[in-house]
C-alpha cells in the first residue's frame, strides 16, 4: 500500500470522491450533508492524500487546518471492494501522523449518526476520538455527531 498526497486529477481519485458524496446523501437527510465536493477539497488549507494498491486507488481522506492548533477530518472513503482491508486504518493513521508533525493539537470531525456510520465511528473511536461538541461553524442535529481527538502538547 502506498499513501500519496493527490492532487485531485486523477480519475480513480475523482470517482473515489464521487463515492463519498454519493454515500452520504444516501445515508443523510436533504440539508445534513457536510462533505466536500471536488472545488471544496481543491483549497490551500486542505490536504488530500489516497491510498494505493498497484494501480488502484482504495481510499481517499483528507485534512483541514482550521487553526494553528486544531484540523479536521474531511472526506474519509474506502473502495467498497476494498473494505475491511485496513485501507481506512492506514489513511486515519497516516492523517493523525501528519497532523502531529504539523504541531497540531487537536483533530475533529463531523460526521453521520446512524447504522451505516457505525463501522467508521468504531474505527475513530478505537483510535481514540471521543464524542464532542460541535466546531468550526457545524450545527448540531439529530443526523449529525461530533468526534475529538486530542494529541496532546
Amino acid at each position: 500500500m502506498d499513501i500519496r498526497e493527490d492532487d485531485l486529477s486523477h480519475p480513480q481519485t475523482i470517482a473515489l470522491l464521487r463515492l463519498h458524496l454519493a454515500g452520504m446523501h444516501a445515508n443523510s437527510p436533504p440539508g445534513h450533508v457536510f462533505a466536500l465536493d471536488l472545488p471544496g477539497l481543491k483549497t490551500p488549507d486542505i490536504t488530500v492524500w489516497t491510498l494505493w494498491r498497484d494501480d488502484r486507488a482504495l481510499g481517499i481522506g483528507a485534512l483541514k487546518q482550521l487553526d494553528a492548533q486544531g484540523g479536521e477530518i474531511k472526506s474519509m472513503r474506502t473502495h467498497p471492494e476494498a473494505l475491511r482491508q485496513g485501507i481506512a486504518a492506514a489513511l486515519l493513521d497516516h492523517i493523525i501522523a501528519e497532523a502531529r508533525t504539523r504541531g497540531l493539537r487537536r483533530l475533529s470531525l463531523e460526521t453521520g449518526s446512524g447504522p451505516s456510520f457505525e463501522p467508521a465511528l468504531a474505527l475513530y473511536r478505537r483510535r481514540g476520538f471521543t464524542s464532542g461538541p460541535a466546531f468550526g461553524g457545524y450545527e448540531a442535529s439529530a443526523f449529525n455527531q461530533f468526534l475529538h481527538l486530542q494529541l496532546g502538547a
